[in-house]
């Protein structure tokens, strides 16, 4: 489904990817892991068009995405969680859902019962600003958020960062439904192994800018693959 070919990214003269290639596909969840500062959001932001990459493809689908914005990515269905959250937070969580309808059609534009189901907090807290919820609440309306878009690909960068381990739990449940129930591709940037270890299909390592490993995710107990994710 998802598909990164030999990326480079530069920041100035700074070079943050190397040749990166990476697949993601469908009913899969992708996990990509590394120490601080190695590429992992760049990459992730390349993909989803928040930045331009100096050589290399993203193709989604079998289409380059090459020279499409942001906005057209988003329409045709990859979805972005990113590092941070980055909810509205003087609007409402009713309000940060319904930014979701951005990119659909005027027919689809309401709130999937799953995203309530998967959590059940946001419906209780519908008139509430983003800004008063939790940490760990907050993370799971950025996820809600990206799930109205109706999703083929969903991105989500480092989202148990900060969170508590109850609501780890429930992100985790949310994610294995989204691609065990409804088939969607997750790529997923983490630095908590376990988490890692219980979900991913597939892991990539990153170091300087580069994928030095892929395997499955039994690999994490390897110390020749963990030698890249120690500090």
């Amino acid at each position: 489904m998802l598909e990164v070919s030999n990326a480079t990214l530069h920041y100035g003269a700074a070079q943050a990817l190397r040749g990166v290639s990476l697949k993601a596909g469908a009913g899969k969840i992708t996990c990509v892991l590394g120490r601080n500062g190695v590429g992992k959001t760049s990459l992730m932001r390349s993909i989803v068009g928040h930045h331009r990459l100096t050589s290399g493809s993203v193709a989604f689908e079998g289409k380059a995405l090459d020279r499409s914005a942001a906005y057209d990515r988003a329409r045709s269905g990859i979805a972005f969680v990113p590092q941070g959250r980055e909810i509205f937070p003087l609007l409402s969580v009713r309000e940060n859902l319904e930014s979701g309808f951005a990119p659909l059609k005027r027919a689809d534009r309401n709130v999937p019962a799953h995203v309530f189901e998967l959590f059940p907090v946001l419906k209780q807290m519908l008139g509430r600003r983003g800004g008063d919820l939790s940490g760990g609440q907050q993370q799971q309306l950025a996820i809600g958020r990206a799930l109205v878009m109706r999703p083929k690909l969903l991105v989500l960068d480092e989202p148990t960062e900060g969170i508590q381990p109850s609501v780890i739990k429930d992100i985790g449940r949310a994610i294995r439904y989204l691609r065990d129930q409804a088939g969607i591709a997750v790529l997923l940037v983490e630095q908590y192994l376990d988490f890692c270890r219980e979900l991913a299909d597939e892991v990539n390592i990153m170091d300087r800018g580069l994928i030095v490993h892929t395997g499955p995710a039994e690999d994490l107990d390897r110390a020749d693959v963990r030698k890249f994710l120690t500090v």
